[in-house]
C-alpha cells in the first residue's frame, strides 16, 4: 500500500506533455504537486473523470491522456469501463486510486472493500490492466502504459489520505481553462 502523494510525486517525474484529468482528493494533491496547463480538473462531477478523459483521448489521439480517478468515483460510473473498452483509445491510461473510501466526502467507506477494479477492467475488455501496491510496481505500470498502446487501466492500492477540508476553488479559474485550451492548441 502506498501514500498517494508519494506516488504522485513519482508520477510527476514520468510524464511530459500528457493531459492529466484528476478528480477530488487526487486532484487536490495533484494541483499542489504539479500545477501545469495540461491538467484538467473534474471536481463536482463524481464518477465522470474517466468520461472526460475518454473524450479528450478521442479528441486528441496524438497525446496520452492520464485519468487520476478514485475508487468511489469509479463506482459512480462503472459503465465507463465498457465504454472505454469499446472505444479502445490507444492513448488512454485510467488510474484508479483505491483507498476503500469516499475520501472527499468525509471518508465514508465504499460499499464493498474487497472490490477488484482490475478484474472489472479486464472483464470489460480493457486491453492492458495492471495492479500496483508499491512504488516499483506503480512506476512499472505507468512506464508500460505510457510506452505502449492502450487503453490501459491501473488499480493503485493507497492508504487513506487526509479527511480535512480541501480547497478546490482554484481548479475552475477561467485562467486555468484558458491555459488548458492554449496548451491543447499548441
Amino acid at each position: 500500500m502506498m501514500n498517494r502523494r508519494v506516488a504522485l510525486e513519482r508520477l510527476k517525474t514520468l510524464i511530459n506533455d500528457e493531459i492529466v484529468v484528476a478528480t477530488y482528493s487526487t486532484a487536490s494533491d495533484w494541483i499542489e504537486i504539479f500545477d501545469r496547463p495540461l491538467n484538467f480538473f473534474s471536481f463536482g462531477a463524481m464518477g465522470l473523470a474517466s468520461s472526460h478523459g475518454l473524450g479528450l483521448a478521442i479528441a486528441r489521439p496524438e497525446r496520452k491522456v492520464l485519468v487520476l480517478d478514485g475508487d468511489g468515483s469509479l463506482l459512480m460510473n462503472l459503465g465507463t469501463l465498457v465504454t472505454i473498452a469499446a472505444a479502445a483509445p490507444k492513448n488512454l491510461v485510467h488510474m484508479v486510486w483505491k483507498n476503500g473510501s469516499y475520501e472527499a466526502n468525509g471518508g465514508h467507506p465504499i460499499p464493498q472493500q474487497s472490490v477488484d477494479f482490475a478484474a472489472m477492467a479486464r472483464a470489460a475488455g480493457i486491453k492492458n490492466v495492471y495492479y500496483a501496491d508499491n512504488l516499483e510496481s506503480f512506476e512499472a505500470a505507468v512506464r508500460q502504459s505510457l510506452s505502449g498502446d492502450g487503453p490501459s487501466f491501473i488499480e493503485i492500492e493507497i492508504e487513506q489520505g487526509p479527511l480535512g477540508p480541501r480547497s478546490y476553488k482554484d481548479m475552475y479559474k477561467a485562467s486555468r481553462r484558458k491555459a488548458l485550451r492554449e496548451a491543447l492548441q499548441a
